[in-house]
């Protein structure tokens, strides 16, 4: 006689019989609208530079740029972020390629609006550390310290050029005190009130940056804790929070994405709106070296990883893979 008791009763494994089924009751899905695109364009150059650190990523001439917007339209992605690399002989203790109206960021903001219009959202990096030749995120003092008030100054007219050259989104990312109420007014001063506020809300004092700084040709000397957050804290990203969106913040980011997934899902849980994350290069590299050196499936790794990025709480990804992955969702 069959003894029935002695089995499950539930039985959760009937719901991961096939693709079809685990395709139906998935509770977080990637779409290609979720991703932004970080890409660099390098002043003075005639063809794209590889970038050693992040294999299959390059800095950009103002031609290929104009390109791989084109492509990221084609993909169906939202955004794409753009950083500017000028000379190296044009930085200096001010950041003046960050104002120039013809500063290489400001330039490639008017190629990339002229070649996709609104198709694509253009956003920008406002922020100071890839044209001072100190590397910092803002203006020093006598002491060689970051001077908040002072790089906030500066942060009005990058804001001010930015929207000007026809950027959709602009995104403080030093890290200043006030950055997102001081950015919003200059922009709303020029009567730009259409153009939108990305906080980098959560930035972190992260390990995972060091392929972006050969990305940005940074000239950092020591480090950023003193401005980013230490990652020992969690509480303090929601008084961050609290105070870009009193400041007039549109959306607000957590950098980095993958180490940060506790921070991503408080601000997710806190926010009535958007949270975006940014998927760094030092968490695009360890997946791309692992991948090359065999260790793990890279298609998988990479789908993985945004899925839990997304499954976190984040709206909207910025990924170096976004238009690959954008391409294999499709």
């Amino acid at each position: 006689m069959t003894t029935y008791g002695s089995f499950p009763g539930t039985r959760p494994r009937r719901l991961r019989t096939t693709p079809a089924m685990r395709r139906m009751v998935a509770e977080t899905r990637l779409h290609p609208a979720d991703f932004i695109l970080p890409a660099f364009v390098r002043e003075g150059v005639s063809e794209p530079v590889p970038i050693a650190a992040m294999p299959g990523v390059v800095q950009h001439t103002r031609d290929s740029l104009k390109k791989a917007a084109a492509e990221a339209v084609e993909a169906g992605i939202s955004g794409i972020m753009l950083f500017g690399v000028p000379e190296e002989a044009k930085k200096d203790a001010l950041g003046t390629p960050g104002t120039d109206p013809d500063g290489i960021l400001q330039v490639a903001i008017r190629d990339v609006r002229a070649e996709v219009g609104d198709e694509l959202l253009v956003m920008s990096d406002l922020c100071l550390d890839e044209t001072t030749d100190h590397g910092h995120c803002g203006v020093l003092d006598a002491d060689g310290r970051v001077d908040n008030d002072a790089t906030l100054e500066r942060y009005a007219e990058m804001a001010q050029v930015q929207a000007d050259a026809g950027a959709h989104v602009v995104g403080p990312s030093g890290m200043m005190d006030g950055q997102i109420g001081v950015v919003r007014d200059a922009l709303d001063q020029i009567g730009r009130e259409d153009v939108a506020v990305l906080a980098y809300t959560a930035k972190y004092a992260s390990a995972f940056y060091g392929p972006f700084r050969e990305a940005v040709g940074s000239s950092l000397q020591g480090d950023r804790k003193t401005y980013q957050q230490d990652p020992a804290n969690a509480r303090e990203s929601l008084r961050e929070l609290a105070l870009d969106l009193e400041e007039g913040a549109d959306m607000v980011m957590v950098k980095p994405a993958g180490p940060y997934l506790d921070i991503l899902a408080r601000v997710a849980d806190a926010v009535d709106v958007p949270v975006a994350a940014y998927q760094i290069s030092g968490e695009y590299s360890m997946i791309e070296a692992a991948a090359e050196r065999g260790w793990i499936d890279r298609d998988r790794a990479i789908l993985e990883a945004l899925t839990g990025i997304k499954r976190a709480g984040a709206r909207n990804i910025l990924t170096y893979w976004a238009v690959e992955a954008a391409r294999g969702l499709r």
